[in-house]
C-alpha cells in the first residue's frame, strides 16, 4: 500500500520534470467545464490516391458510445470512455487511464464526398474512410513534346 503522501505528491511540489516530458510526448490534457479530466483520443491520417483515411484509438470503449458526424465539411468523432465501478473494500493508488467524454473535428474542406464517409470499428479502433471527390483525385496527363 503507498503512503498517502505518495498519492498526493502533485499537490506538495506541483509538476515534476516527468511530468513536463510526459506531456511533452504525450500531450497536455485537457480539463472540461466541470474540472474533470478529459482526455483525445490518438489518430493516425493517411492519404492514398482515392481516400482519406483516420484510424483513431479508442480502447475500452462500446461501438454504441461512438458518435460520428459530418456536418458543413467538418468530421466530428465523440463519444464516452465509462469508468468501472470501483469494488468497495479497495482503494485507488494510481488512475492513469482517462475516462469521460472526447471529441476531435476534422476540416474536411472540399475535396471529400462528405456524403460517401464510412466508418468501421475492430478491436479499439475506429477506422473512417473518407473518399475524394473526382475533381481532387490527380490525374495524369501525357504532354507531348514536339
Amino acid at each position: 500500500m503507498l503512503p498517502d503522501l505518495w498519492r498526493k505528491r502533485s499537490a506538495l511540489s506541483g509538476p515534476t520534470m516527468n511530468d513536463f516530458i510526459d506531456r511533452f510526448f504525450y500531450g497536455w490534457p485537457s480539463y472540461d467545464a466541470t474540472t474533470d479530466l478529459s482526455w483525445t483520443p490518438r489518430v493516425d491520417i493517411n492519404e492514398n490516391e482515392k481516400d482519406v483515411v483516420i484510424e483513431a484509438e479508442l480502447p475500452g470503449i462500446e461501438k454504441k458510445d461512438i458518435k460520428v458526424e459530418v456536418k458543413d465539411n467538418v468530421l466530428t468523432l465523440s463519444g464516452e470512455r465509462k469508468q468501472e465501478k470501483k469494488t468497495e473494500n479497495s482503494e485507488n493508488c494510481c488512475i492513469e487511464r482517462n475516462y469521460g467524454k472526447f471529441e476531435r473535428s476534422f476540416s474536411l474542406g472540399d475535396m471529400v464526398e462528405t456524403d460517401k464517409v464510412s466508418a468501421a470499428y475492430k478491436n479499439g479502433v475506429l477506422t473512417l474512410t473518407l473518399p475524394k471527390k473526382e475533381q481532387a483525385i490527380p490525374k495524369e496527363i501525357t504532354v507531348e513534346v514536339k
